[in-house]
């Protein structure tokens, strides 16, 4: 099992996601002789993991059932264990491509975190390239290497333990992109600029604060960095459903459609807005925002080296 090669069958060791509905899933490594406990039952990987299908529909011990995925970078953003504060879908999506990133590409990351934008920057640039990561805090940079050597991706990533505002990512000019989502990033875009390649490389900062976007950006000015810009991604979800809304009073519309033979009884003319005009409401299908939505998350200030 690997998070960038897909295979068929889930094999002892596998990190495969129970798949319970789509607001409740989580991670399980699939061991021989182990049962994991469900809302539905338990289940034994032994018998009822072990040589299924990616996909399969499993019957827990109580007669409900689930589905074992196989894992994928946004699967695993969803599900994973948090060690810090991670980057979602919705700004990861974004960073991929304005960073211009494709199968082959060298990338810098700091820091490593809990991994999330990491699955997604190996899955993009396997199998032939490379993503250096750096992480400060010793045990997280001890767990990251653990989980990308269980998820079959440790050929492709290297995990280094230092400060990257005092040392840097430890390579120099050979960078595709480079991603920053320190506290501090300003101090880095020296580190950033040596790092990647001699001419047209790009940067990435994400920041929570616009006080750190103002000092990224006067930074960047300094280093030489051009076509500096800073966005922030605001995802906005609508529900469809059927509104029921009264019908104006127009007088004699009512008496006009009957001289014209409308029949309501006419099938075609059963999703007529007239259909109900005894009752005096008309049902649409309407698009309507969520009452809670989810807010600010960071800017992503990007820049090229020129």
């Amino acid at each position: 099992m690997s998070f960038v090669e897909y295979g068929d069958t889930i094999k002892d060791g596998d990190t495969a996601i129970v798949f319970l509905g789509h607001e409740s899933m989580f991670p399980v490594k699939v061991q021989h002789g182990t049962v994991t406990q469900t809302k539905y039952g338990v289940i034994r990987h032994s018998t009822d993991l072990i040589g299924k299908k990616y996909g399969s529909k499993v019957t827990c011990s109580k007669g409900g059932w689930v589905f074992i995925l196989h894992p994928t970078p946004e699967l695993w953003t969803m599900n994973l264990p948090h060690r810090t504060q991670i980057l979602y879908s919705t700004d990861i999506s974004i960073i991929t491509m304005m960073l211009e990133l494709k199968p082959g590409s060298i990338v810098c990351e700091s820091g490593t975190g809990s991994g999330s934008l990491s699955h997604a920057l190996i899955r993009t640039v396997a199998p032939t390239g490379h993503l250096y990561t750096v992480e400060f805090h010793q045990q997280r940079a001890e767990k990251a290497r653990q989980e990308f050597r269980e998820h079959g991706v440790e050929h492709l990533v290297t995990v280094t333990n230092q400060d990257v505002c005092k040392n840097g990512f430890g390579v120099s000019n050979i960078a595709d992109a480079v991603f920053l989502d320190i506290p501090s990033p300003w101090e880095a875009i020296g580190h950033a600029k040596s790092a990647l390649k001699t001419e047209g490389g790009r940067i990435c900062s994400f920041s929570p604060c616009i006080e750190q976007v103002q000092r990224t950006c006067l930074a960047m000015e300094e280093y030489g960095f051009t076509e500096i810009n800073t966005l922030e991604i605001l995802l906005r979800v609508y529900n469809v459903r059927t509104i029921s809304l009264q019908i104006p009073d127009l007088g004699k519309a009512a008496e006009d459609n009957s001289s014209t033979g409308f029949d309501s009884s006419n099938p075609s003319n059963q999703g007529s807005p007239c259909t109900n005009l005894q009752q005096g409401t008309v049902q649409f299908k309407s698009g309507v925002p969520l009452r809670e939505m989810v807010g600010h998350t960071g800017y992503l200030t990007f820049a090229t080296k020129s």
